[in-house]
């Protein structure tokens, strides 16, 4: 008689779940792939087109006033990147949750990477400066996104059936597969950075060979325009280009050839003109000295600085174009889209030096300061002259209609530079060796110039300090004096008088919307 055995239960399978942490490395690489795919194709299609920056950009330019105030104050030139670590951080959060909830089912990383790559669609779509074929990069990117995502999913749920199966295989598909997805995230992004300089770069040696004796030079700069020497930590007359400020709202610095770059002068004109650059080279270029202020700069602040600029007369291109009656706007756009309008009297005054420069202490213009070309209308904030990158100009009225980017946000129509001073040595909270005190700063009153600098000591008596030589109205003046000041803490305070005897005022005014004003002061201690 047999017995019958029963057959030996099948083991229940195990839901397909993928671990959490490598479902949220899925998300991340997935995306990464997105953002590298993206610029890789805008550096080969369109610059301007990066998914990532357009985001960043669209940040920016709708921001509320107040946002992009408290960004500079606190943080400077330092806002641009901290804006982009910061929406770094927030989507590698958004990709790492993505992943986790698609642990079963890839349904829900797939929709919030489409969702990610949707919204870089349309911050490229709606930029300012936007063309059709702006909109390869974002589609690469949405691709990229989709198909990485997928994949990876796939390659790790394989491995949880491996798994259940207990084929003892180990996850050696999904690290490959992982792995390849970073390193093409990381070439991408390489790639697209690599190809975004090098033509740029090598557009800018080509145009510092061409400056070289093609430029009728500033007056040499006198001896005795600055106290460095004398009172050391105090500003040099001439700043490097590396230590020039920079203010802009361009997260992704335009990178342009000469050869490619036109301008076009229209609107209000007798004749519309398209400039190139061997246009301009062809027209007589002159070296001027200007000192450039930000509007942003609060009382006693470092943001200006003084430079060797190179370029062509703006007055006589826009005559020749024939600026018709009514006009009293020059509104300009840069390549990135940010606009800057300009009072037209002032760009016409004879004498004034409107230009637009292509050179720079001796080189091309730096990238992050506007090669190929930019506008520089010496007397006037920067916001309202010194258009970076650009490449139009209409000839227009001031007006609703034609409102550009900082007018939009609060800040004034005309934007005339005041008379300020700032005090460079001692610094605040400082404390020095008893014994004389030098005190030492800048003034400057662009177009008028600096006829004097006054200096007091804890509420004392005004007495004039100490100036450099005068290069021009259009610079700023170094200033010094030397105190007796017995031991313990002092207050210095500084006011200037420009060249038509105003002088600087003591009420105290924020930046907005014209520029800040006050007496700057510094504390300090003699020991």
């Amino acid at each position: 008689m047999s017995t019958a055995v029963a057959p030996e239960a099948a083991p229940t399978p195990r839901s397909r779940v993928i671990p959490w942490p490598l479902a949220a490395l899925i998300g991340v690489l997935a995306v990464g792939a997105a953002l590298g795919a993206g610029s890789l194709v805008a550096g080969v299609v369109s610059p301007s087109s990066s998914p990532y920056l357009a985001v960043g950009d669209t940040v920016i330019r709708y921001s509320p006033e107040p946002v992009t105030e408290f960004a500079k104050a606190t943080f400077g030139t330092a806002d641009k990147p901290i804006l982009l670590g910061g929406m770094a951080v927030v989507i590698l959060l958004v990709a790492a949750a993505a992943g986790i909830a698609s642990r079963r089912s890839r349904r829900p990383g797939v929709a919030v990477v489409t969702v990610l790559g949707v919204a870089g669609f349309a911050a490229v779509a709606f930029a300012p400066s936007f063309a059709p074929l702006d909109l390869v990069a974002p589609l690469a990117s949405l691709l990229a996104g989709v198909v990485s995502f997928r994949w990876l999913h796939r390659l790790a749920l394989d491995a949880a059936d491996e798994r259940t199966a207990g084929t003892g295989v180990s996850r050696r598909k999904v690290l490959i597969g992982s792995s390849a997805a970073v390193g093409l995230g990381a070439l991408a992004s390489g790639g697209g950075g690599l190809l975004l300089g090098r033509g740029a770069e090598e557009s800018r040696a080509t145009v510092t060979r061409m400056l070289a004796g093609s430029t009728t030079p500033a007056p040499a700069i006198p001896a005795g325009v600055d106290f460095a020497s004398a009172v050391p930590g105090t500003t040099r007359f001439l700043t490097s280009n590396a230590d020039f400020y920079r203010i802009d709202v361009a997260l992704r610095i335009p990178q342009l050839r000469a050869a490619d770059w036109r301008l076009r002068i229209h609107g209000m004109v007798d004749r519309e003109i398209t400039l190139t650059f061997d246009d301009l080279m062809r027209r007589p270029l002159v070296e001027r000295t200007v000192t450039m202020t930000c509007v942003s700069n609060p009382v006693g602040g470092d943001l200006i600085s003084t430079a060797n600029f190179v370029g062509a007369d703006l007055r006589d291109i826009l005559l020749e174009a024939g600026v018709q009656q009514g006009a009293d706007q020059v509104f300009c756009t840069s390549a990135d889209g940010w606009t800057a309008g300009t009072p037209t009297d002032v760009v016409l005054e004879q004498g004034r030096g409107a230009m637009l420069a292509i050179g720079m202490n001796g080189e091309a213009l730096p990238p992050e300061h506007g090669f190929p070309v930019r506008m520089i209308v010496p007397g006037l904030y920067g916001y309202v002259s010194a258009t970076k990158w650009i490449v139009d100009m209409e000839v227009t009225t001031f007006g609703r209609d034609k409102q550009s980017y900082w007018l939009q946000r609060g800040w004034a129509e005309r934007a005339p530079i005041k008379t300020e001073a700032r005090i460079d040595m001692p610094k605040g909270f400082s404390s020095v060796p008893a014994g004389p005190v030098d005190v030492a700063g800048i003034a400057w009153s662009q177009p008028r110039g600096i006829s004097k600098v006054e200096v007091r000591t804890d509420g004392g008596p005004w007495r004039p300090a100490e100036l450099a030589t005068e290069v021009g109205g259009d610079t700023w003046r170094m200033w010094k004096t030397r105190l007796d000041l017995a031991a313990g803490s002092h207050t210095v305070q500084v006011r200037a008088t420009d060249a038509d005897g105003d002088t600087q005022t003591e009420q105290r005014a924020d930046p907005v919307p014209d520029g800040a004003s006050g007496w700057p002061a510094t504390i300090f201690t003699v020991a």
